[in-house]
């Protein structure tokens, strides 16, 4: 890949990284409103199962169109890694600007609250799992918002890297003799 090459994936995959974290913020607007109502955390379960197809969109998009049709498995899967690295520090961004500015606590308390619910706890007493909820919870309370950004931001890396492959697997298109 030459230079002007990699220029020009870097800022398609930044346009397209923004694209991802603005569907990923509104996918994490949908999940803390949908702790309360049901419905929005439809749409944020919807949101995240269909990134993947999202991104691949976006891979085929770039193809087609900054490419003229052809591109390699490692450029595509390069492509994906990248989409998601700039797509994922603009959402930690926004996760943490979230967590400790707007929320003082509501995310943790909702939780919480539905953790004690009687039918809740009971469920949980019956499969044995009390311990491990009581820690799990324990360890959110202490973390801070940066650590839950920076964990977020490590976790859409890993699946950046490791979702690219099947993706670009799928768009590559080779040079046609």
């Amino acid at each position: 890949m030459t230079a002007p090459e990699y220029i020009q994936l870097k800022a398609f995959a930044r346009i397209d990284g923004a694209l991802l974290a603005l569907m990923l913020v509104v996918a994490f607007a949908c999940y803390i409103v949908g702790l309360t109502s049901p419905t929005y955390g439809f749409l944020a379960l919807l949101a995240i199962v269909l990134t993947p197809v999202f991104v691949g969109v976006r891979l085929r998009r770039f193809r087609d169109e900054g490419l003229e049709g052809t591109i390699s498995f490692l450029r595509g899967w390069a492509y994906v890694s990248l989409m998601f690295f700039y797509g994922g520090l603009l959402f930690a961004l926004a996760q943490y600007a979230y967590l400790a500015y707007l929320d003082h606590g509501y995310m943790l308390s909702v939780i919480t609250g539905m953790m004690s619910e009687p039918q809740n706890a009971e469920l949980i007493k019956q499969l044995g799992m009390s311990d491990q909820v009581n820690e799990s919870l324990h360890v959110l309370q202490t973390m801070r918002p940066i650590d839950f950004a920076l964990e977020m931001l490590t976790t859409l890396l890993m699946v950046g890297v490791m979702l690219g492959v099947p993706i670009a697997a799928l768009v590559q298109r080779k040079v046609k003799k």
